[in-house]
């Protein structure tokens, strides 16, 4: 009876430990599980919180200012919402979510180079593989400007080009020209007194501004360009877009796309988009001096790659693959619907303005942009 009973008490004892191990075994496996869903959560959390800066503020018409300060709400409809206009002439500044992650890491996951025409991008359909044939470009090839891509702005326009410019707009060879396979935009100082007051409207400086209106316009796609930029004090190049609707709805209803401006010497890359906001004038903007928790630190006067992707949901801005500026377009049935519309090319090199100022350093005349090529894909 005695050995029975030890046994049995062996054997209830073994049921015991084996359920020990397996109890053990279970919760060595579940911790891990419960580990990775609690990493996923907080990076998910850490990833809202990085993807968030953004700002709109507006500014009396066509003064160019970008903003990184930031302070997120959760979306457009939300900022458009929660904020009232203050007068035609000002909006106070608020904060929207542009859908972006980090400059950072967008650059350093990028698996597309700036050369990458086949990369992988959106389109008005949605995600597609881009044809590796441009859907329109200028390779800048012969001797001269071709008039079928490109048309000119002349002269000083409406109070400098609603931006205080000192140039005189020409078509002259002497301004815009194509040679060893580059665009040239060339800003001059002038010196004959009877030209300037003459042919120049009194301005001393000349300088020239094509655009692709009436001939190229387009919606959605990726826009590579190769630009060498001219830096210095009061100098203003840019290669931008404006509404294909100008003429009908005017400026800022039309909408406008700042692929690359750049001010004085200051070696910065900015990107802004602009639009009508009840009537007056909203816009963000990014640079490649700060654009969330990344910069990028270039010499604009040396050939970098510039791209442009712009699809259904967003339009980014990139240098080098280093993206400066991103904006969530996917409200298109409110404001956004702006960014939903054909436009239209605009190279210059504007002297002086409401941005750069007008502390002018003539000795640095003539200063030029030059032009690779500029592509679009679909």
């Amino acid at each position: 009876m005695n050995n029975s009973f030890f046994a049995f008490s062996f054997i209830i004892a073994g049921f015991l430990f084996f359920g020990t191990l397996t109890s053990c075994s279970d919760d060595a496996t579940s911790a891990p599980e419960n580990n990775i869903s609690e990493s996923i959560s907080s990076q998910a959390e850490q990833s809202s919180a990085e993807n968030t800066p953004a700002s709109v503020s507006s500014c009396s018409a066509d003064e160019q200012t970008s903003s990184s300060d930031a302070k997120p709400v959760s979306s457009v409809a939300d900022f458009i919402s929660s904020q009232a206009v203050q007068s035609s002439a000002e909006i106070s500044s608020a904060d929207i979510v542009a859908s972006s992650s980090s400059a950072g890491s967008d650059s350093a996951s990028s698996d597309a180079t700036s050369s990458s025409i086949a990369a992988s991008s959106s389109s008005a359909s949605g995600d597609t593989e881009l044809n590796p044939k441009p859907f329109w470009n200028d390779e800048f090839e012969g001797t001269s400007l071709d008039e079928s891509k490109w048309g000119y702005n002349i002269g000083t326009g409406d109070n400098g080009w609603g931006n205080g410019e000192w140039e005189y707009y020409t078509d002259r060879a002497e301004n815009v020209y194509v040679k060893d396979g580059l665009l040239h935009i060339r800003a001059s100082l002038e010196t004959n007194a009877d030209d300037i007051a003459n042919k120049f409207d009194g301005q001393k400086y000349t300088s020239a501004r094509i655009i692709t209106q009436n001939k190229f316009t387009f919606a959605y796609g990726t826009v590579e360009a190769r630009i060498a930029l001219p830096a210095g004090k009061g100098i203003w190049p840019a290669f931008w877009m404006l509404g294909e609707n100008i003429d009908k709805v005017s400026w800022p209803a039309c909408g406008e796309i700042d692929i690359i401006e750049a001010i004085n010497d200051e070696n910065v890359i900015y990107g802004t988009h602009h639009w009508a906001h009840e009537g007056t004038h909203a816009q963000y903007g990014n640079s490649t001096k700060q654009h969330f928790d990344g910069h990028y630190d270039l010499d604009i006067t040396e050939f970098h790659v510039y791209k442009m992707t712009w699809d259904k949901n967003a339009i980014s801005m990139y240098v080098d693959d280093f993206m400066y500026q991103k904006i969530d377009i996917a409200d298109a049935a409110g404001e956004m619907g702006t960014f939903h519309k054909p436009f239209f090319f605009i190279l210059n090199v504007a002297v002086g303005g409401s941005w750069p100022g007008f502390d002018i350093d003539d000795a640095q005349f003539p200063t030029e942009m030059q032009v690779d090529y500029i592509r679009v894909y679909k």
